[in-house]
């Protein structure tokens, strides 16, 4: 099972479906809704400084809301700063991969999920 924690649909298009074209549904094999509460990353704040009279916070990625525990059989869709920041502790979470854009280069779906390693 593959469950979206993006805020938004995800269209997934046969691998021959060329860019640079405005109809969203030529060659779309399936879309992904939204669960109702996208995963976030939520940055833990470590030391706080001045830099040259500017405000300078070292921060921590890796700790993560809305994002439920791993099962089995279970993959996340989920931003790809999300599953960058939680690899390799977390193996179920997957990323749009291999983007599909219209004519003036707007991404509108993805032609395969990828897991990152």
């Amino acid at each position: 099972m593959i469950l979206n924690l993006t805020s938004r649909v995800v269209r997934i298009y046969q691998a021959d479906r060329p860019d640079g074209v405005d109809d969203i549904d030529l060659g779309l094999r399936q879309t992904i809704d939204p669960a109702p509460q996208a995963a976030t990353l939520e940055p833990l704040p470590l030391v706080a400084t001045v830099q040259d009279d500017v405000p300078l916070e070292l921060i921590e990625y890796g700790h993560a809301a809305n994002l439920p525990a791993a099962r089995d059989g279970v993959y996340l869709i989920v931003a790809r700063e999300i599953a960058l920041a939680l690899h390799p502790r977390r193996a179920d979470l997957l990323v749009t991969h291999d983007d599909v854009t219209t004519s003036d280069g707007t991404v509108i779906g993805c032609r395969t999920l990828a897991q990152p390693n």
